[in-house]
């Protein structure tokens, strides 16, 4: 599977090990984060850098 800029709520749901509504409520919640920042967000996706930065600890080039 090619891995793309955004993740969806299936992926993180099978990632997680968690429902996909709980799933969209992760992404909500993110969703949320983002736009307090500024950022443009698309319903049921997220950037897959900011989630695994979120649930990971994960950073760009680190």
């Amino acid at each position: 599977m090619e891995r793309t800029k955004l993740i969806t709520t299936a992926e993180i749901a099978t990632e997680l090990g968690v429902s996909v509504s709980h799933a969209y409520k992760l992404v909500r919640q993110l969703n949320t984060e983002l736009k307090t920042k500024g950022y443009i967000t698309i319903a049921g996706k997220v950037s897959r850098a900011y989630y695994e930065e979120k649930f990971y600890g994960l950073r760009e080039g680190a």
